[in-house]
């Protein structure tokens, strides 16, 4: 069965550091694109980084210079490291693997994780 599972999440204060984690267990054979979102109450739900299997990325402006997003293919794993965290940055974030392949398959349905809380206090 695949599973994508998030951790890292936390409470920390403005101007700090989490790392996030992102890793898929299961027959994983590739994982093409993978992407963070996050999701505030009330607010939609947003980009927040994007990376290719060749490592190619892409940030939203309210998190460029301050997020960066990288993955290791070998152990099927995608991380966000972010620092000077602002409020704003508080939110529930999920990783998502856009198209894979396991086993003897492949799907273009998207596998979600099931999100980490990140809250920045001031």
């Amino acid at each position: 069965q695949v599973r994508l599972v998030e951790s890292g999440g936390g409470l920390v204060q403005v101007g700090g550091s989490l790392r996030l984690s992102c890793a898929a267990s299961g027959s994983i054979y590739s994982i093409d694109d993978m992407a963070w979102y996050r999701q505030a109450p009330g607010k939609e739900r947003e980009l927040v980084a994007t990376i290719s299997r060749r490592g190619s990325t892409r940030y939203a402006d309210s998190v460029k210079g301050r997020f960066t997003i990288s993955r290791d293919n070998d152990k099927h794993t995608m991380y966000l490291q972010m620092s000077s965290l602002k409020p704003d940055d508080t939110a529930m974030y999920y990783c998502v693997m856009m198209s894979y392949c396991y086993g003897s398959v492949c799907t273009n349905t998207p596998r979600w994780g099931q999100g980490t809380q990140v809250s920045v206090s001031s």
